[in-house]
């Protein structure tokens, strides 16, 4: 049986227009687990997810009680986190395959990420996080804490901390193991809690990797048979949004990397998702599919989605 990597895009806990209260919340994971449980069938099964809104709900609920309770640093809230949606998603999944009769046991690591300590992305904090500032508040704390904050689209000021390149993921060996007895498992939440090395100790710093090339860098430490990331449209388009988008069936790894190139791909969008498709081909990978929950099925009998293969 083969070993899929199964990335869930943050649609699977959140939809647009979504408090975000935890019925909400419990409603999308369950109306996940309905449209991914035939796939536990099929292949054996690795999770991973994002955290964003999450992430940024316990920064926000850290801000407004720091005169009560000390506030934690992101690598802790990120754990934090993995527990919350580790939790939902294991409800949502036990409840759904014990209902189609699907003898799979669900369990959640604790995933941390080992990163380079002189990556360049500590000396350039891009990834936008936590609640929105004035822009006299934010400086303000800036000056207090150290922290490097920027105008975020016209919306207010917000804090942005280093996205370094995942290098290994620490707990691998366990995950397969746990793939190997038949687990499903659901690992690597939010990218992973960042770790450097200092003198031989793991040790936590405040960064957010992105979840989509931390789950191409799962694929490789486990050596999966393929990646299917899953995400709010249905294929893969060149020109998208334009009156002359096309949808991409299939591509090679030359190809994805020919569009790169020539611009196709939104950075904080559908970039990070090509860029973790090539590097998980290119470390032994089989296949990427790229799809959204609703059409996994038609995708997996070839009637949907996008399909990246080696060159």
């Amino acid at each position: 049986m083969e070993t899929v990597v199964l990335a869930v895009g943050g649609n699977a806990l959140l939809r647009p227009g979504d408090r975000g209260t935890a019925e909400e919340q419990m409603l999308r994971a369950r109306e996940t687990a309905e449209n991914i449980y035939p796939l536990f069938k099929k292949f054996k099964i690795v999770v991973t997810h994002g955290n964003g809104p999450q992430v940024g709900a316990i920064l926000l609920q850290n801000e407004n009680s720091k005169n009560i309770v000390p506030p934690m640093p992101l690598d802790i809230c990120g754990a934090m986190s993995q527990g919350e949606i580790g939790y939902m998603l294991t409800q949502s999944f036990h409840n759904v395959l014990e209902e189609k009769r699907i003898d799979k046991r669900i369990v959640v690591i604790l995933t941390r990420v080992l990163v380079d300590k002189n990556d360049p992305a500590f000396k350039n904090p891009t990834k936008p996080i936590g609640p929105f500032y004035s822009e006299e508040e934010a400086k303000k704390l800036a000056k207090e804490k150290g922290w490097h904050v920027i105008e975020d689209s016209g919306r207010g000021w917000r804090r942005v901390v280093p996205s370094p390149e995942p290098i290994e993921i620490v707990e691998k060996r366990a995950i397969r193991s746990l793939i190997d007895e038949g687990f499903v498992v659901i690992a690597v939440g939010g990218g992973g809690i960042p770790v450097i090395k200092e003198d031989g100790n793991f040790v936590g710093v405040e960064g957010v990797i992105d979840k989509d090339l931390a789950s191409a860098t799962l694929g490789k430490d486990i050596s999966a048979d393929r990646l299917i990331i899953l995400t709010s449209v249905d294929r893969v388009y060149l020109n998208f949004g334009k009156t002359n988008q096309r949808a991409i069936e299939k591509m090679s790894v030359e190809e994805a990397r020919k569009y790169m190139k020539e611009g196709h791909f939104k950075k904080g969008s559908m970039y990070p998702k090509i860029l973790a498709s090539i590097r998980f081909l290119e470390h032994g990978g089989k296949e990427v599919l790229i799809t959204s929950p609703e059409k996994i099925q038609e995708a997996l009998d070839g009637e949907n989605g996008t399909i990246i293969y080696p060159e």
